[in-house]
């Protein structure tokens, strides 16, 4: 599984989570005797639990979102400068990049110029 997949399913992951804790918090005070009190105090405790749970990973979540803004940044940029590049390449007039691929004679082989005439 790539990064891309990870960060994208963590919020459902996480909602998943934390419907597992309170299914199962309200499974165990239904089958645990207690008193009310106790029973309260014990689903306040675990609510208590699960909210500092998700705090945790909300803080999890946007270390990785910042860190992937980053790469995505040093991407964009690596992307930007190799295309500029490429444009500048590109747009060197013709003969500047004939003179500098071809023999000492100014012909290339076969006899043709980067231009497609035969020189003359």
């Amino acid at each position: 599984m790539n990064q891309g997949e990870t960060s994208s399913s963590a919020g459902p992951m996480l909602l998943t989570f934390l419907a597992g804790i309170a299914v199962g918090a309200v499974i165990a005070a239904l089958v645990t005797p207690k008193s009310g009190p106790e029973m309260r105090g014990d689903l306040k405790d675990a609510a208590a639990r699960a909210k500092r749970k998700a705090a945790d990973l909300t803080k999890d979540a946007a270390l990785v979102f910042d860190d992937l803004k980053v790469r995505t940044r040093l991407a964009a940029a690596d992307l930007k400068r190799g295309i500029t590049d490429s444009v500048t390449h590109l747009r060197q007039p013709a003969a500047a990049r004939s003179s500098a691929a071809s023999g000492p004679n100014g012909i290339q082989a076969g006899g043709m110029d980067w231009d497609g005439s035969d020189g003359g």
